[in-house]
Parts: C-alpha cells; structure tokens; sequence
C-alpha cells in the first residue's frame, strides 16, 4: 500500500499556513468564527464545513473500530477537527498510514 505522502503534505502546509495565519491576527480565533457566523452567507460556509467535519469524524469512528482502535484513542483526532477541521482527518490519515506495515 502507498503511504500517504500527499496527506502529509497537506497536512504539514496547511499547519504551517494556519500557525502563520494565527501568529498574524488581528483577533482571536473565536472573535474570527463570531465575525463569520454574523452574516448569513459566510455562516453557510462554515455550516458546511461543519457538517463536512462530522462526516469526517464519522469514518474515522468507524475506521478505527474497525482497525480495533477504542473510541478515547480517536479524542485528539476529534479535538483538532472540532478546533481545524482538516488537521484532525490529515493527521488520522498520516498516522494510520505510516504505521501500517506494508
């Protein structure tokens, strides 16, 4: 099986650009997510984001369980999505795939 060099990539940019991002800011991070949820355009996007990461986290449950995993070990995973969507499913996909053996 491939290792999963493209989620780690993915993941390692995106993380490099969101720290930038945060160390930049002119505001906190839940000032920012009020900010998007006051106009209702903005607020679809993040809605959708939202849903997109509890479908995420869904089959991470499932892949996990199926793996034989327990749920407390999927809680990091879920924290990061609850907090940067994509770094949660990134890193579960990084992690699961490096440490398969092939």
């Amino acid at each position: 099986m491939h290792r999963p060099y493209i989620a780690l990539a993915a993941l390692l940019g995106f993380t490099l650009y969101t720290v930038a991002t945060m160390l930049t800011a002119e505001q906190s991070l839940l000032a920012f997510g009020r900010e998007l949820m006051s106009r209702p355009d903005t607020a679809q996007v993040v809605i959708d984001l939202y849903l997109m990461a509890v479908l995420a986290c869904v089959w991470m449950y499932r892949d996990a369980r199926g793996r034989g995993r327990s749920v407390a070990s999927l809680i990091p995973y879920f924290l990061l999505t609850a907090v940067f969507v994509s770094v949660g499913p990134l890193l579960y996909i990084v992690v699961n795939g490096f440490s398969r053996r092939t």
